[in-house]
């Protein structure tokens, strides 16, 4: 039988150690399509050049002494095997030792059997190739094992084969995206640069690709991330085999990515006499999922192919990618690489930004440029979350309906949520988007018009990008033509609405990193006056929407000076993920509204930054709060480093100032944020974020219980009131004894605690949990999965998450922990005899206007009393049917404010103190506390408490004066304040500075004003802050004091009073 045989030149300086495991071989044509899953200093770098090297080998592999005596072992083998003909053993095994180009330390560290194997695989290659008609040559050899992979393919260079085996996605997933120092893969992959067979035409000029994978051998000792000795940091067999100079040139980016950024660091180096181009790509390790195997969809789409590649980890946390690239065989009807390269390098960070997008596969067979399928993704989610597709019906529904009945709300709140599901679902929009490409290509025209920036020589014949091409040859389409192409192109109304979008997306973006040179994640500013007011009746001041690989997250604002927390969200399964994805922003716009409530005793409105993790990265949180924090910032910050920050298109035209600071799953990360604005030259770092380690200035709100501080105030009013002894009281606790509001709580409180629930499962005991051991876990800040068993009595009892099939102390069989703990605050019989209940953690919406219902018996609640600490854990519906029923309740805005007063006292500290002046008074150095730190965070919480105190007098009068719900009372409250700060915040009376002054020294704490003197306060905070706290001030005292519905004449009353005093 004929043999088609395999022509390869040799390669030396290429080699790797397959697995022993069983050779994988496919059949042409059997491999599935490869499934594009939804992806959802940290600034990139690039480094000025190019770098102009002689051609040199990058490795150096070490001879084989026993090369020539194994290759006899391994004929014998073949020839044992019996598969492949006498007369052409000695050939395919010469060819393969001697022609594929695999280095020597592959046959040094490989087996007989193994190479016999991959011998023999490929030899079947070749006789399926012969039986075909077109005798097309297709290798699909796999070989994985825990310690080591080979993969050998056949491949056109230039372009993604997509109905391939998909390798390289293989290879990301299973050793590189989860790379870390503890456990890290390498790899080395190369194409060779003659077709495997003679006869294929040069329609095809189809290749090997060869790639070898295998784990890290690092030395012995602890290394941390700053180090870049190329000694201690380096893989054994990568410092072996480099030589010099390439260890020097990684070194060069790994210095890059250590010290300044925790992107991609890029540097690119010419080849003398050759168009060759080698591309060097530092980043952090598991910061790019599926980065490698992306690259080579962005350098084939500028018809570029790579003929070596690549991946070395070091000790440091630091992933190093090199890139042999030259122009493809049909690289004719492309730019030529010299100037492809520096678009190349410019689109990496974009890609970094998004390895895996939506409509990725449309990238990579060229159906749209990295740029478009970008853009499509960010204006896809932009498009889940604000189409309009409540329609008519609902606005005729919402005007029959009694907007004061509590039931027919949470009617309308549940139509409102389904019609948003499943009306329009994701993949429905996404199947509509790709369905029109053609008006994707023009509402990204439009959106590049207006926010590209040439980059310098991007205007002269030397340097013209693709991007830069496009706007200059295309036409950039009006309004007008926009809206009647959507009409002309449309299928339907459903095809009208979700193209629509773009243009209300295009429309809307005020400011956007997208076209910044290095970036981590990409960010839009925009005004969000697109928002039905039906919808959202309070309008919002600002709004940033983030997209990163790992996530996706919303900042919003409902004043200029704004305050609120950054959150995390984490989703147990997919099906809560899809949950929380169709929630993200009604959950961010009520908390940032309940957040604009709950700051009227402090200079700031309301504010909030949610961050929803992708389901596939739900251990990434720190990489995906840096990411989300760097790109906001981006967009405060002016872009003064060409090439690495540019200026980008401001819409907005105004300075924005964002304060703020730790909730949900970030408590730990505000210093790294703090770090990272100071070293971007941020000048307002010192207050960019509160809840800081006081290293940096910082009050803990959980060490010093400021939160707390706040509930704790309400809690003991009740029993004040009502004359109640706190001892005897069962309590009920969401919320555990490891979180800072769950904790404190039990550390403040004296109550004979019946159940405890927190994200660890249940705990219960009706005769009273064991104190002692509950105050160990909340000083220790652990769970209950930590707590001591057998202290519980004979009806006690644990479930925990993980759990299933428990039996209670009653007998009953509790088939589901999860679910147990999910349910539990609702759970009728468990929950007999609870008195009080403060919800110091969960989610939002825990309690609705129907699962309320399990807590109301025969009309009348089963829980006297109810101190909401945790945002949103029961809707306003809820609140209402429980007075109703007959809790005494208070709701979040009111209860839960200590924290944003000792975050607002915090930022005034710091903008009231010279740098000297902070660093003295308000940092902790090396263990030693400042006098004037102790004795400002003891005067901080005392105003906690006062506000508190003030706020609960006042609502419990009102509710005594009125009949009103407090629920109700503390929304007119609020309102009554914020809307009486703005007035007085803008009125004339700032004009009168004795008044002023008067006002001032009352409203700020007595500390700063002894040690600063108001004078100074004057001359360093800016003006319209505090002319903030004047008005709240002002606003605040008089609410409290009076309602918020006084007479015609009491706010003159009040004034005169305070004039009075002043005189006086």
């Amino acid at each position: 039988m004929p043999v088609t045989t395999i022509r390869l030149p040799q390669t030396p300086d290429i080699g790797g150690t397959p697995s022993p495991q069983p050779t994988h071989l496919s059949v042409p044509g059997s491999a599935k399509p490869f499934l594009h899953p939804e992806l959802g200093r940290v600034d990139a770098a690039i480094i000025g050049g190019p770098h102009i090297i002689k051609e040199s080998p990058f490795y150096v592999a070490k001879p084989f002494a026993g090369k020539e005596a194994q290759m006899e072992e391994v004929m014998d083998e073949l020839d044992h095997r019996a598969f492949i003909p006498d007369t052409l053993i000695e050939n395919e095994t010469k060819w393969f030792y001697n022609s594929l180009g695999i280095d020597d330390q592959y046959f040094a560290t490989e087996s007989v059997n193994n190479i016999a194997n991959h011998i023999l695989s490929i030899y079947g290659a070749k006789v399926a190739a012969f039986s075909r008609e077109d005798h097309k040559f297709e290798l699909r050899l796999d070989r994985e094992d825990e310690d080591r992979a080979v993969y050998i393919d056949t491949s056109v260079p230039g372009i993604t084969n997509l109905k391939g085996p998909q390798y390289e996605q293989r290879i990301d997933t299973k050793y590189l995206n989860g790379s870390t120092p503890a456990r890290a893969y390498r790899l080395e992959t190369f194409r060779s640069v003659t077709r495997p067979v003679d006869n294929v035409t040069d329609e095809e000029p189809q290749q090997f690709r060869c790639y070898f994978v295998y784990k890290c051998e690092f030395p012995e000792g602890d290394v941390t991330e700053a180090e870049t000795d190329m000694l201690k940091i380096s893989d054994k067999r990568f410092y072996e085999k480099a030589s010099e100079n390439t260890k020097n040139i990684y070194k060069s980016v790994i210095e890059l990515a250590t010290s300044k950024t925790s992107g991609p660091v890029i540097d690119m180096y010419e080849i003398e006499g050759s168009r060759e181009r080698r591309l060097i790509i530092a980043y952090r390790q598991r910061s790019a999922s599926n980065f490698f195997s992306a690259l080579s969809d962005l350098y084939h789409y500028y018809g570029l192919t790579s003929t070596r590649k690549y991946v070395e980890q070091f000790k440091n946390g630091v992933s190093v990618m090199c890139v042999y690239l030259s122009p493809s065989p049909k690289s004719s009807k492309y730019p030529p690489i010299e100037h492809s390269i520096h678009q190349v390098i410019k689109e990496v960070s974009l890609l970094y930004c998004l390895p895996q997008n939506l409509y990725q596969y449309l990238f990579a067979q060229g159906e749209l440029s990295l740029q478009e399928s970008i853009y499509a993704h960010c204006v896809t989610i932009f498009v889940t979350h604000f189409l309009n597709r409540l329609g008519s019906e609902y606005t005729s529904l919402l005007s029959i309906l009694d907007s004061g009945n509590s039931t027919h709300q949470e009617v309308i709140a549940k139509i409102k949520r389904r019609l948003r599901q499943e009306t329009f679902t994701k993949d429905y929009i996404v199947d509509i988007i790709i369905s029109q490409l053609e008006l994707v290509r023009q509402f990204y025209l439009s959106f590049a018009s207006t926010h590209y920036v040439a980059s310098v020589g991007e205007d002269s014949s030397f340097l013209p990008t693709l991007s830069y091409q496009r706007l200059k040859s295309s036409t950039v389409l009006s309004d007008e033509e926009l809206t009647k192409l959507v009409s002309r192109n449309a299928a339907n109304d459903h095809h009208v609405l979700v193209m629509s979008a773009f243009h209300l997306f295009n429309k809307h973006v005020l400011r956007t990193n997208f076209y910044t040179p290095t970036k981590v994640a990409l960010s839009f500013r925009l005004d969000p006056s697109f928002l039905p007011k039906l919808e959202y009746p309070q309008p919002l001041f600002g709004m940033f929407l983030c997209v990163g690989q790992e996530f996706r997250g919303f900042h919003l604002r409902f004043r200029d000076i704004a305050r609120g927390g950054i959150r995390i969200v984490k989703s147990r399964s997919q099906e809560a993920y899809n949950l929380n994805a169709r929630s993200l922003f009604d959950e961010n716009y009520n908390l940032a509204n309940t957040q604009q409530r709950k700051n009227k005793d402090i200079p700031e409105g309301g504010s909030k930054g949610v961050i929803l993790l992708d389901y596939e990265h739900q251990d990434k949180a720190t990489v995906a709060f840096q990411k989300y924090i760097d790109a906001v910032l981006d967009l405060l910050l002016p872009g003064d480093v060409p090439g690495v920050k540019n200026k980008i298109v401001d819409l907005y035209k105004k300075e924005e100032i964002i304060f703020m600071g730790p909730d949900e799953n970030t408590a730990g990360l505000v210093d790294w944020a703090t770090m990272h604005a100071r070293e971007r030259k941020a000048p307002w770092w010192k207050s960019f974020f509160t809840g800081k380690s006081p290293e940096l200035g910082g009050i803990p709100h959980d060490e010093y219980g400021m939160t707390s501080l706040s509930v704790r105030e309400y809690v003991t009013g009740i029993y004040r009131k009502l004359g109640i002894d706190e001892s005897q009281v069962r309590k009920l606790q969401t919320g555990g004894p490891d979180g800072d509001l769950g904790s404190n709580e039990i550390l403040l409180s004296n109550e004979k605690y019946i159940a405890v629930i927190d994200g660890s499962g249940v705990l219960h005991d009706t005769n009273g949990i064991h104190r002692e051991e509950l105050l160990r876990l909340a000083k220790e800040r652990k769970m209950i999965s930590d707590f001591d068993v057998s202290k519980l009595s004979a009806e006690g009892y644990r479930v925990l998450v993980d759990e299933k099939d428990v039996t209670l102390p009653s007998g009953e069989v509790v088939e589901n922990g999860t679910t147990f703990r999910n349910l539990f605050h609702l759970r009728s019989g468990a929950l007999d005899g609870i008195q009080m209940f403060v919800p110091c953690g969960g989610r939002p919406e825990a309690i609705d206007a129907n699962s309320v219902s399990a807590l109301i018996r025969d009309g009348k609640s089963t829980i006297p009393y109810i101190v909401e600490g945790a945002n949103l854990f029961l809707t306003q519906e809820a609140k209402l049917k429980l007075e109703a029923a007959g809790t005494i309740i208070f709701k979040d805005a009111s209860a839960n404010k200590g924290g944003v007063t000792s975050s607002s006292l915090e930022v005034l500290a710091s903008l009231a103190f010279d740098d000297a002046g902070f660093y003295e008074n308000m940092c902790i150095s090396n263990g030693k506390v400042p006098a004037f730190y102790t004795a400002y965070v003891a005067e901080v919480q005392e105003i906690i408490k006062k506000n508190a105190y003030l706020e609960f007098e006042a609502l419990w009068r009102e509710h005594e004066k009125t009949g009103k719900s407090r629920s109700v009372l503390s929304d007119e409250l609020s309102n009554a304040i914020t809307d009486l700060t703005e007035e007085l915040q803008n009125s004339s009376l700032w004009e009168d500075v004795e008044f002023r002054d008067a006002v001032l020294a009352e409203a700020l704490p007595e500390l700063l004003l002894k040690k600063i003197t108001l004078a100074k306060i004057l001359e360093r905070v800016p003006v319209a802050y505090l002319k903030a706290i004047f008005g709240s001030f002002l606003a605040g005292r008089f609410v409290y004091e009076k309602g918020s519905n006084p007479g015609q004449f009491a706010f003159f009353e009040f004034m005169v009073k305070k004039r009075q005093g002043i005189t006086t």
